[in-house]
């Protein structure tokens, strides 16, 4: 099975910066659309982000300008870096991505277990 190992989380003060990291591992094909998705107490969880395999990004209103998605084909990871940090992106974020196992004709999706970043004075 493919695993994906988020790291980079933690505490913050407001208007601090933060990068996020997950790298895929195992067995598969290659990897599609990887994404950062959030889960905020008492909030569902939410797309922050995503990146197509060649490039092209899109993000939540909330934080455009603020955060940018990358990604490293060859290393297989995907990177969230997170600037002006506000109390509201607290959340646990956890890495999605949309991976073609080996002999597969459709892509499968995989999740981490998430990283907690908390923004608080």
């Amino acid at each position: 099975q493919v695993q994906l190992v988020e790291s980079g989380g933690g505490l913050v003060q407001p208007g601090g910066s933060l990068r996020l990291s997950c790298a895929a591992s195992g067995s598969f094909a290659s990897i599609n659309t990887m994404a950062w998705y959030r889960q905020a107490p008492g909030k569902e969880r939410e797309l922050v982000a995503s990146i197509t395999r060649s490039g092209n990004t899109n993000y939540a209103d909330s934080v455009k300008g603020r955060f940018t998605i990358s990604r490293d084909n060859a290393k297989n990871t995907v990177y969230l870096q997170m600037n002006s940090l506000k109390p509201e992106d607290t959340a646990v974020y956890y890495c999605n991505a949309h991976v073609i196992r080996w002999g597969a004709i459709f892509d499968y999706d995989y999740w981490g277990q998430g990283t907690q970043v908390t923004v608080s004075s």
